[in-house]
C-alpha cells in the first residue's frame, strides 16, 4: 500500500506497561490521548516453594518484544504508519528485583517478585541490627518500612544465596535493576552498550534511594551490603535514555519511565496537591499526590516518589497505601480452587449471590501490607456455614479488595486532614461492575472510572512524549484532554457499610499471628 493511502495522525506514543500478571503495548495519539492499538500477554509466576514468587526476566522480555510486534501489526492493519511512532514510555511492577550478567546479558537468577516471602528471616536479621528492632529506622529517609516488599532485603537475598551473584559481583560483572531497569537495558542494546538505568520512581522502591538527595544513600548500600557499583543510574521519569535497537520501531526513543503506581496517577490527571487515585491490578494501591513536599504517615501509609517530569523539573511526592492481593485473590480462585474458569465468572458468582452471606474472606497471602505490615498474618476465610457456597466466597472475595480499600482510604483520611469525597479508580478489575458498586457501598462515597481504564500505560506514554527532545504530549493542565467518566454512587445505608466494615476489622484480627518463622517447613523439620 502506497503511504499516501496511509492515515495521517500526527504523532504517536508507544507505552510499554510491564505488570506482575502480564505484559501489554499501547500505542496512543499524543494529541489526544485516544488509544488506538494494544496486545496482551500473560506471564507465568512461578511458587518454587511457599511464599516464593519469582519470573523469567527472559520470558518477561519476550512478551514485550512480541507486544510491540504484534501492536505494530495491529497499527499496520488500520492503515496507520508506524513511523509516527516518535516515543515510547515503560511502565513496570515496582521491586521486584533481577540481576543479570552484563557480558553476556543473562540473568543469573529468576526475578523475586515483589509479593515474595522468601526474605522474612533476611528482614528479621536485618531488624535485630536496628536500635529498638524499630521497623520505620529508615522511613524518613526511604519513606519505607523495614518490609520483604521492597528491592534491598530480596538484593540481599540474591548476594546470600546464589553463588553465580556472587561470583559475577566479584568478577564485575554483575547488574541490579528493577523490571525498568532490565528492560531499558535490554532494548537499548544490552551487552551491545545498553543502557543502565532507573527513574526516581522506582528507585524510590528499592530502600537504598534517599528520597531529599534523589541519590543511591551509601549508608543505606553499607546498611544492606550491597555494592554501590551494580546499581543502575537514576534519571528523571522524563527524558531520553537511550533508542531502541532492534524491531519494528528500531531508532524509536525511550524517553519515559514510572513504576506501575506512579504511572497511573499522571495518567489520571493527579498533578494537584491533594488529588488521589487507586489503581485495582495483582494488588492495591491508593497514592495521592503531596506535591513537592514529602509528608510521612502517622497511619501505614507510605511515602514514595510520585513523578520528576524532567531533568530540570522538581520532584514530586505521593502519600501511597499499598495492598498486596486484589485481582490475585481472582486469579487465586481460577487457578489454585478452580471454582471458575475465566476471571469474568467471578463477577456472575457475585452478582449472583448479592451478598457473602456472613462470610469473610482476608486474602493476607503475603502477609498484610498497609495499614498494617504484619508479615505473620495468612489468609483466612471465616464465618462459613453449611449455607455458604461457591457464590459467597466469590462475594467475599470480591468485598475483601473493597474492605482492604476502605482501610487504606481511611488511613489517607487520617494523615491529609481533608477526607476524599470521591474516589478515582482505574486498573484491569475495574470492568468488574458488581466489585465497583460495592467499592462505593463499602466507603460511602462515589467511585469514578475513566471510560479508557488503561490509566497505568497512559501515564508512561504522557512522560515519554512530553520529554525535552521529543516534545510532543503537552503536560500543561489546559492542553490536557477531559476525561469520560462512569460514577457508581453508594446504595446501601452507611450502618449498613459500618457494620459490615466492623466485622471485616475482626476478621484481619484473626488473620494475623499465625506464621513464624522458625516454624519447620512441611512437618519434616529444617
Amino acid at each position: 500500500m502506497a503511504a499516501s493511502d496511509r492515515m495521517v495522525l500526527g504523532p504517536l506514543v508507544g507505552s510499554i506497561d510491564q505488570g506482575t500478571s502480564s505484559t501489554r503495548f499501547l500505542v496512543f495519539n499524543a494529541k489526544t490521548a485516544e488509544l488506538l492499538s494494544h496486545h496482551q500477554v500473560e506471564i507465568q509466576q512461578k511458587f518454587p516453594k511457599e511464599g516464593w514468587v519469582e519470573q523469567d526476566p527472559k520470558e518477561i522480555l519476550k512478551s514485550v518484544h512480541e507486544c510491540v510486534e504484534k501492536a505494530c501489526e495491529k497499527l499496520q492493519q488500520l492503515n496507520i504508519d508506524i513511523t509516527n511512532i516518535k516515543a515510547i514510555g515503560v511502565s513496570n511492577q515496582r521491586e521486584t528485583t533481577v540481576v543479570w550478567d552484563k557480558t553476556t546479558g543473562e540473568p543469573l537468577y529468576n526475578a523475586i517478585v515483589w509479593l515474595d516471602l522468601r526474605t522474612q528471616s533476611t528482614v528479621e536479621r536485618l531488624l535485630k541490627r536496628i536500635p529498638g528492632k524499630n521497623k520505620a529506622f529508615f522511613k524518613f529517609r526511604t519513606g519505607l518500612p523495614l518490609s520483604t516488599y521492597f528491592s534491598a532485603v530480596k538484593l540481599r537475598w540474591l548476594l546470600d544465596n546464589v553463588e553465580e551473584i556472587r561470583q559475577a559481583v566479584d568478577d564485575g560483572r554483575a547488574m541490579f535493576g528493577t523490571i525498568d531497569s532490565w528492560l531499558i537495558w535490554s532494548l537499548t542494546g544490552g551487552k551491545n552498550g545498553g543502557v543502565h538505568c532507573t527513574d526516581v520512581t522506582n528507585a524510590s522502591r528499592t530502600m537504598l534511594f534517599n528520597i531529599h538527595s534523589l541519590e543511591w544513600d551509601p549508608e543505606l548500600c553499607q546498611f544492606f551490603d550491597i555494592p554501590m557499583e551494580i546499581l543502575p543510574k537514576v534519571r528523571s521519569s522524563s527524558e531520553i535514555y537511550g533508542l531502541m535497537k532492534s524491531g519494528a520501531l528500531t531508532g524509536v526513543p525511550i524517553s519515559g519511565c514510572l513504576g506501575d503506581q506512579s504511572a497511573a496517577l499522571v495518567g489520571q490527571m493527579c498533578f494537584q496537591d491533594g488529588q488521589a487515585k487507586n489503581t485495582y491490578g495483582t494488588g492495591c494501591f491508593l497514592l495521592c499526590n503531596t506535591g513537592q513536599k514529602a509528608v510521612f504517615s502517622e497511619h501505614g501509609l507510605l511515602t514514595t516518589i510520585a513523578y520528576k517530569l524532567g531533568r530540570d523539573k522538581p520532584v514530586c511526592y505521593a502519600l501511597e497505601g499499598s495492598v498486596a492481593i486484589a485481582g490475585a485473590v481472582v486469579r487465586w480462585l481460577r487457578d489454585n480452587l478452580g471454582i471458575v474458569k475465566t476471571s469474568q465468572e467471578v463477577e456472575k458468582l457475585a452478582a449472583e449471590a448479592g451478598t457473602s452471606y456472613g462470610c469473610y474472606f482476608v486474602p493476607a497471602f503475603s502477609g498484610l501490607y498497609a495499614p498494617y505490615w504484619e508479615p505473620s498474618a495468612r489468609g483466612i476465610i471465616c464465618g462459613l456455614t453449611q449455607f455458604t457456597n461457591k457464590n459467597h466466597i466469590a462475594f467475599a472475595a470480591l468485598e475483601a479488595v473493597c474492605f482492604q480499600t476502605r482501610e487504606i482510604l481511611d488511613a489517607m483520611n487520617k494523615d491529609c486532614g481533608i477526607p476524599l469525597n470521591q474516589l478515582q479508580v482505574d486498573g484491569g478489575m475495574t470492568n468488574n461492575k458488581v466489585l465497583m458498586q460495592l467499592q462505593s457501598d463499602i466507603l460511602c462515597i462515589p467511585v469514578v472510572k475513566p471510560s479508557m481504564p488503561e490509566t497505568t500505560a497512559l501515564g508512561a506514554a504522557m512522560a515519554a512524549g512530553a520529554a525535552e527532545g521529543v516534545g510532543i504530549w503537552s503536560l500543561n493542565p489546559g492542553d490536557l484532554t477531559a476525561v469520560t467518566c462512569e460514577r457508581f454512587e453508594p446504595q446501601i445505608n452507611p450502618e449498613e457499610s459500618e457494620y459490615r466494615y466492623a466485622r471485616w476489622k475482626k476478621a484481619v484480627m484473626k488473620s494475623m499471628d499465625w506464621e513464624t518463622s522458625e516454624a519447620p517447613s512441611n512437618g519434616t523439620g529444617k
